[in-house]
């Protein structure tokens, strides 16, 4: 497990920097790689926290704080993490995250955030006091992660590498069908429109059934334009998938549209989802509106 120290101590990661610098979205991650974070913890409670003797095995702690932190002194902070540092029952470690003071600012107006320290003056002035104030956590912390030119993504790839280099790096995929006319998925990463396919609809012994049926299937596969599109769209997705996994994201949520949401987006999600399971991917996969009453006045005129 990625939390686990090798020689069964107990792993401490104290978590600091300039606001806005990401501070919430490392613990984030850190969480999702299996340790137990805690934010803006009074330091000063620190050592009743860790108690005096660690369990073997004990859960890796990553601890958050800040200049908002109640009774935060940057000198007695590296006073107390530096008595815990010196047992030999605990692995601790400072991860710093720093920022370019014009990009703090984008996001502090960005998101009409007033700064701690700013009070009634601009913003600028009160990152260059937080920059002070923090300048010995700055100094001593173990790993410095600037986060100026940073996504989200980017910043949970860096914290990976860091504290979690060995770690599987396993990724969601599911495979929805939906039906336009019934509105789009709430969450799509990648959205394909099947309404080109000649629809089963109009047909009277294909409208009730389903994508999932063989008859239907079969009619949208003697459709010209259904083995071309598929194939692009198989290599698309077989191509994309690894270059997600690779920045970081943890769910892709592929959806496939008709207009109903029953015969053609269905038939090519399952499809679709085959596809990748022979790729050597697991995709889950969901037919939001396989259920849905057939009818002609959200399917539309038929076009002959």
């Amino acid at each position: 497990m990625a939390s686990e120290s090798p020689d069964n101590r107990q792993r401490i990661l104290l978590v600091t920097g300039m606001l806005g610098a990401g501070k919430t979205t490392a613990l984030r991650e850190m969480e999702d790689l299996g340790w137990e974070a805690i934010d803006n913890f009074p330091i000063r409670l620190l050592q009743r926290l860790i108690g005096h003797d660690t369990q073997p095995q004990a859960q890796a702690l990553a601890i958050g704080f800040d200049c908002r932190t109640r009774g935060f002194v940057p000198a007695q902070v590296i006073e107390r993490a530096g008595k815990l540092a010196a047992r030999d029952d605990i692995v601790l470690n400072t991860l710093f995250l720093d920022c370019a003071g014009h990009e703090l600012e984008r996001r502090f107006n960005e998101t009409r955030r007033r700064h701690f320290l700013a009070q009634d003056r601009p913003v600028a002035d009160g990152i260059a006091a937080e920059r002070e104030l923090l300048g010995p956590l700055r100094r001593w912390a173990d790993v410095l992660i600037d986060t100026t030119h940073f996504s989200g993504n980017d910043l949970q790839q860096r914290i990976r590498e860091h504290f979690a280099p060995n770690a599987p790096s396993e990724m969601t995929v599911t495979v929805t069908s939906f039906g336009f006319a019934r509105g789009m998925p709430p969450v799509a990463d990648l959205v394909f429109d099947m309404r080109f396919l000649d629809n089963p609809h109009w047909d009277p012994k294909l409208r009730p059934l389903t994508g999932s049926d063989e008859g239907v299937g079969a009619h949208i596969e003697r459709d010209p334009a259904f083995a071309p599109a598929f194939d692009k769209i198989r290599a698309l997705l077989i191509e994309l998938l690894p270059h997600y996994a690779a920045q970081g994201k943890t769910y892709v949520n592929i959806a496939f549209g008709c207009t109903g949401g029953r015969h053609r987006s269905v038939f090519v999600a399952e499809r679709i989802a085959q596809a990748l399971r022979e790729a050597g991917f697991s995709p889950t996969v969901l037919h939001r509106n396989l259920g849905s009453r057939a009818a002609e006045m959200i399917e539309g005129p038929h076009q002959p």
